[in-house]
């Protein structure tokens, strides 16, 4: 079943606060928090992460209905990817080095901003582009 696109739009703004923040205070706890929210659409799909929770019940009543739906692989495969990046920043966050931590998280960052600003999803088109190379 498709997915309203601005659902993940809405969670790509969401995560780029948060990632900017992580940047500006080098808080573990709050990359630590979006490695989760990113786990979780990983798992679940994009509707079931916390910012997709979010959307459905506090925005998406207040928009008009969606005019463009798109499958739900490509935005779950994007949600793969910043939990990797999110996962290593983590990582070098406690554990160091520091600027590994920040190099991952300013990677997530630019690539949720993409998406928030422009639509541009960059994990989507890498499923985009690895499904043609695998089929």
């Amino acid at each position: 079943m498709d997915i309203d696109v601005r659902g993940p739009r809405f969670g790509a703004a969401v995560t780029t606060v948060v990632l900017a923040v992580v940047l500006i205070t080098g808080s573990a706890w709050l990359l630590a928090w979006q490695t989760l929210a990113f786990a979780l659409g990983t798992a679940g799909g994009v509707g079931r992460s916390p910012y997709g929770w979010l959307f459905r019940r506090a925005v998406r009543p207040r928009l008009g209905p969606p005019s463009e739906f798109e499958p739900p692989e490509p935005p779950r495969f994007a949600q793969a990817v910043g939990l990797v990046f999110a996962g290593v920043g983590l990582v070098g966050l406690t554990l160091g080095p520091a600027w590994l931590g920040l190099a991952a998280t300013g990677a997530a960052l630019a690539a949720a901003f993409l998406n928030a600003a422009f639509g541009y999803c960059l994990g989507c088109e890498m499923y985009l582009v690895l499904r043609r190379v695998t089929t």
